[in-house]
């Protein structure tokens, strides 16, 4: 085959560094929202890579995030942690402070990072959810950061729409889920493709 043939390979790389629900928890990997993501940004001359883990927390995505900007390069990391902390009942100041850092690691490797923010009901408390809720509206502010405000955001109130686990979103929620994130990332994605 023909050098001319061949379609070319992405030229730019978005990292999604989130947990159960950015790594398609309970579903095929190509259900989940970010194999969704990675269809929709062909158009735009992106790749995406899932670098999302079960069970990931703030701190242990800290740990993670350099490895992971060695190995893929990204120009753009979509940071989408937290849940996990918050289900743990971590303190906010702590979880605050991990993003940030993250925010600025990925600065430092020279990618553009986003924040998506996410909610978690009053099971510890409705001053500590709110807390929680308003950490990444802070951050994103304070960092000059583009944020998602809620990934959930059309999901979380519809019980049908998650998996028995009443945690986790079912495959017919992945594209509502990937709409929200898409209204932050198109505008990046698309100025970084011109």
């Amino acid at each position: 085959m023909f050098a001319c043939c061949l379609p070319a390979a992405a030229t730019r790389t978005a990292l999604v560094f989130g947990d159960s629900l950015s790594a398609a928890y309970g579903l095929a990997a190509d259900q989940g929202w970010v194999h969704l993501l990675g269809e929709r940004a062909k158009g735009l001359d992106w790749r995406i890579v899932n670098a999302s883990i079960s069970g990931e927390t703030t701190a242990g995505g800290l740990r993670r995030l350099p490895e992971d900007l060695k190995r893929h390069k990204p120009d753009l990391v979509v940071i989408a942690l937290g849940a996990n902390d918050a289900l743990r009942g971590q303190p906010v100041a702590g979880i605050r402070a991990n993003l940030e850092k993250m925010v600025r690691i990925a600065r430092g490797a020279r990618a553009e990072p986003v924040l998506v923010g996410i909610m978690i009901p009053p099971n510890y408390g409705i001053d500590y959810a709110a807390q929680f809720r308003d950490l990444y509206p802070a951050v994103a502010a304070k960092l000059k950061v583009p944020i998602v405000p809620f990934l959930l955001e059309g999901v979380a109130e519809k019980p049908e729409l998650f998996q028995p686990d009443q945690m986790h979103p079912t495959a017919a929620a992945q594209a509502r889920i990937l709409d929200n994130v898409w209204k932050a990332l198109e505008p990046l994605l698309r100025k970084r493709a011109s």
